[in-house]
């Protein structure tokens, strides 16, 4: 299978590319990332991040560098929901190691992986910029924010049923 952007998809990178002064196209990075992701089953594997270098015409590298650094790029399979739970100081001092503890064991995951039933990634993260709503997670596009062991059963419940809404 090749991978290859629709012709919609080929027009929206153009205009994306278009933003930037000429030979700038690589400030484009990030958000051609975020659209091969979401087109690409959810994460960015070596021929996806080599499509995208290819698109800028830049350096496969330079497309790795950008993908690695940021934990909002998944480079492995995950799961339908990706809890990505807070771990920097604030969330940590209001209780964020025991979150992630009890989501690896509710859930019966390390970090990092994914549930059997491919429903749920544990994705510890670094700061997420809501220090006042300590411990948080990013739930797709959302912050769920004074995590509680209740908060994250009813989460994982509304997973579950399908009304969870994450973008």
């Amino acid at each position: 299978m090749s991978i290859q952007f629709s012709k919609e998809k080929l027009d929206k990178v153009q205009e994306m590319i278009a933003r930037y002064p000429e030979g700038k196209q690589k400030s484009a990075l990030i958000p051609l990332l975020h659209m091969a992701q979401d087109e690409f089953g959810g994460w960015l594997d070596v021929p996806a991040m080599d499509y995208v270098a290819q698109l800028l015409q830049i350096q496969p590298i330079e497309v790795y560098e950008v993908a690695t650094f940021y934990t909002m790029f998944n480079l492995k399979p995950v799961g339908k929901y990706v809890f990505e739970v807070c771990r920097t100081g604030p969330c940590m001092l209001n209780g964020s190691d025991d979150i992630i503890d009890y989501i690896k064991e509710k859930l019966n995951i390390k970090e990092g992986e994914t549930t059997e039933d491919g429903m749920f990634t544990l994705k510890p993260a670094e700061c997420l910029g809501a220090c006042g709503y300590a411990p948080m997670m990013q739930l797709g596009k959302y912050y769920k924010e004074h995590l509680t062991k209740e908060k994250v059963d009813r989460i994982i419940d509304e997973c579950r049923k399908g009304v969870m809404v994450t973008k």
